[in-house]
């Protein structure tokens, strides 16, 4: 009777397990699927996912994640250590500028003054010092005023370099662009760039400079960033490991 029982019940589409990977207990998400024909494995800013299917037994699931394991907790790590960390806008709190740490100094007075950059130390003026919305807002502000005057200097630079004249240069809030370039000449410039290494921004305002020449990433493109920006690879590769805050 338990047997028939068993032949109409139908496993879970999706389960929240865990398993011992390597000595790391590690929680996933097993999804079932009568569509599959395989065990695959995935791994994104929601953990582990799991992807088996629909009477695929226990013993094989075991086997694959097993086998996988070393990858799957490496590349956990990796995942970790990219998001980006949530920030606590108050005194005390390090931020970066430009690639340098800086501490974020909070005082309070009656009326609001314009931020103050001095000896590695910001220095913002709020009425309320446990508003941590209007302490960031006015961080941010300060950020982006920044940018503009550091992006507006950079593309300067290149720009005559590149033989390459934008229509307009604008701040963008993209939250998972750092930068683009339209077929009108218009670049934009991720503000958020502001918190990086000198090098790395440049690289991206060479990149959209680039694109006013070449509207794709074909090879000839590439050979048009690397006159302006010869180690471009190596630029790129240091520029994956930052992350767009959600802020």
């Amino acid at each position: 009777m338990l047997e028939k029982l068993r032949r109409f019940i139908t496993p879970l589409a999706v389960e929240q397990r865990t398993v011992d990977l390597v000595g790391t207990r590690i929680a996933y998400t097993l999804k079932r699927s009568s569509r599959r024909r395989s065990i695959g494995l995935r791994i994104d800013n929601h953990g582990l996912t799991v992807s088996m299917p629909l009477r695929a037994s226990e013993k094989w699931l075991h086997d694959v994640l097993q086998d996988k394991a070393h990858w799957v907790v490496t590349k956990l790590e990796n995942w970790q250590a990219k998001q980006p960390i949530s920030s606590q806008w108050r005194d005390g709190q390090p931020i970066t500028f430009i690639g340098e740490a800086l501490t974020l100094r909070v005082a309070v007075g009656l009326f609001a003054a314009p931020p103050q950059l001095h000896s590695a130390q910001l220095t913002v003026h709020v009425t309320d010092d446990a508003n941590e919305a209007l302490i960031e807002q006015t961080v941010k502000q300060w950020y982006q005023h920044e940018a503009k005057k550091l992006f507006k200097e950079r593309v300067a630079h290149y720009a005559p370099l590149m033989n390459v004249t934008p229509r307009m240069l604008k701040l963008s809030s993209a939250r998972t662009q750092w930068g683009s370039c339209t077929t009108q000449g218009d670049v934009r410039l991720n503000w958020q760039l502001i918190k990086m290494p000198l090098h790395l921004i440049d690289y991206v305002v060479v990149h959209e400079l680039a694109h006013l020449i070449e509207m794709n990433h074909s090879a000839a493109f590439w050979q048009v960033v690397a006159l302006a920006c010869p180690d471009y690879a190596k630029r790129r590769r240091e520029l994956k490991q930052w992350q767009i805050s959600p802020s």
